[in-house]
């Protein structure tokens, strides 16, 4: 048995992801403690009614709710009847000191393995709030562990459980094909288990932990309205890293994980894993010294101890970035941020990996100039090819040759047409630039034909007369 628990800032937020549940048939409510009625004859206003009568009652405190799931192993599917599990949630929520307490307990059926959502309030009868101080670990640990045994549930291993979980949470294609309802309840799941227990301190270091679930947090390009007004989508991934399904607003998911509340955490996260770098720095270290040589088997290494390496590279395959994620420790790095030592340039020179480094100017050149004839004609349709580019040992810009037609331009044409070669000479711009004299001259042709045809029918008019 493994408990979740949460303390939520809205009642109605809480008992309506529920209710949406239960309304889609994906949950039903198994019981109401310490309610008037029974579960199926409660409306929506009495059972938020019951936890706000108590809400009002303290004034001072900042959190009153609390929504905690306890989900069993996949195993146990069979012999957790909807009686077992009141008998579970009932007795748990007793010894975790919330027997008097008013509870809703939901049995949700839209995950791999069986679990109850529980809602309640802190705020007792005569207005004094429960404690959440440590709460799950020094109460409900203990709870679990003892009740694992009283019942002969499967042992919540931490670390293997951990794994499991997080292969469940990873979003799937075949998910995503549900539509967008799929897709939402997907990426909600892994929020939960990400935005509040991961500590990164940059969207780029979310992002990077995302990606192990097949989600990403994305802005849109810099120029878009979305990315101006600091909105913020969540879009499914592919098994190659491409988006596919409907992008979610941040705004209709349960939790609310927008830009700005995404933000706040980040200073927050600085300071709360400065304690884990040593955990990264001490195993890097190591698997440096066993696996020499190879950058894969260094990162299969580390994956073992649970600690994921994102590798960032240009188009051209050039490594320029690497990011840490330790899933034990629920923490994210970028190497340079544990150390200099531990950039991806010092970690590749450690391990005595060169990589050549990248041909801007060269790549910069290739990518002005069309890769074919297919190319050319697509950036400048219908217009005629330049001849082959010729070079002079001053300059290295392509020059065209104009078509043997143009040679018959009038003086005028010619004169135009050199000061436009004239000045692609001096910028030495690209394939649509050097076509533009071409352009130029054709337009003007075509204008001294219009005004040619123009007198000689004036003429004709006047021989007729």
């Amino acid at each position: 048995m493994r408990p979740e628990i949460k303390y939520p800032d809205s009642l109605k937020r809480a008992v309506n992801y529920n209710e949406k549940k239960v309304q889609s048939g994906k949950a039903v409510l198994l019981d109401a403690v310490n309610f008037l009625k029974k579960p199926d004859e409660l409306n929506i206003h009495e059972k938020l009614n019951r936890f706000q009568d108590l809400m009002v009652l303290n004034d001072r405190a900042e959190k009153k709710l609390i929504h905690l799931s306890l989900n069993f192993h996949p195993s146990e599917t069979e012999k957790l009847t909807p009686e077992f599990l009141k008998t579970l949630s009932q007795e748990y929520m007793e010894k975790l000191g919330f027997g008097k307490q008013p509870f809703l307990v939901y049995q949700h059926f839209d995950a791999g393995h069986p679990h109850v959502h529980i809602v309640s309030t802190l705020i007792r009868e005569d207005g004094t709030r429960i404690t959440t101080h440590n709460q799950a670990k020094d109460i409900s640990e203990p709870v679990r562990k003892e009740m694992e045994e009283k019942y002969g549930l499967v042992k919540a291993d931490k670390k293997q459980n951990a794994q499991q979980q997080e292969q469940l949470l990873s979003v799937s294609a075949q998910k995503v094909q549900y539509g967008k309802s799929e897709t939402l309840r997907s990426i909600t799941n892994v929020l939960d288990h990400v935005i509040d227990k991961y500590k990164y301190t940059s969207l780029h270091e979310l992002n990077a932990v995302l990606k192990g679930y097949n989600v990403m947090a994305d802005r849109g390009p810099e120029g878009s309205r979305v990315y101006k007004n600091k909105g913020l989508y969540y879009r499914a991934l592919d098994e190659n890293g491409q988006k596919i399904g409907v992008p979610i607003k941040a705004s209709s998911i349960y939790s609310k994980p927008t830009l700005n509340e995404i933000e706040k955490k980040f200073t927050e996260n600085e300071q709360a894993r400065k304690k884990d770098k040593k955990h990264f720095t001490t195993a890097i270290d190591w698997h440096i010294k066993q696996h020499p040589g190879s950058l894969q088997e260094f990162k299969n290494a580390l994956q073992k101890e649970r600690i994921a390496m994102e590798i960032r590279r240009t188009d051209t395959g050039f490594i320029y970035g690497i990011t840490f994620i330790s899933h034990e420790k629920k923490a994210v790095f970028n190497g340079g941020d544990l150390d200099k030592d531990y950039s991806a340039k010092r970690i590749l020179e450690r391990l005595g990996i060169e990589q050549e480094k990248p041909q801007v100017k060269e790549k910069s050149q290739e990518q002005a100039r069309p890769k074919n004839k297919e190319a050319a004609k697509e950036s400048v349709p219908n217009e005629p090819q330049p001849a082959p580019a010729q070079h002079t040992g001053k300059s290295h810009s392509p020059a065209s040759t104009p078509p043997a037609s143009e040679k018959t331009l009038t003086a005028d044409n010619e004169k135009s047409a050199g000061n436009a070669d004239g000045l692609l000479k001096d910028t030495g711009n690209s394939l649509q630039e050097i076509m533009q004299p071409q352009q130029g001259a054709e337009a003007m042709d075509a204008n001294l034909k219009r005004d040619e045809e123009h007198r000689r029918k004036r003429r004709d008019q006047s021989l007729e007369r």
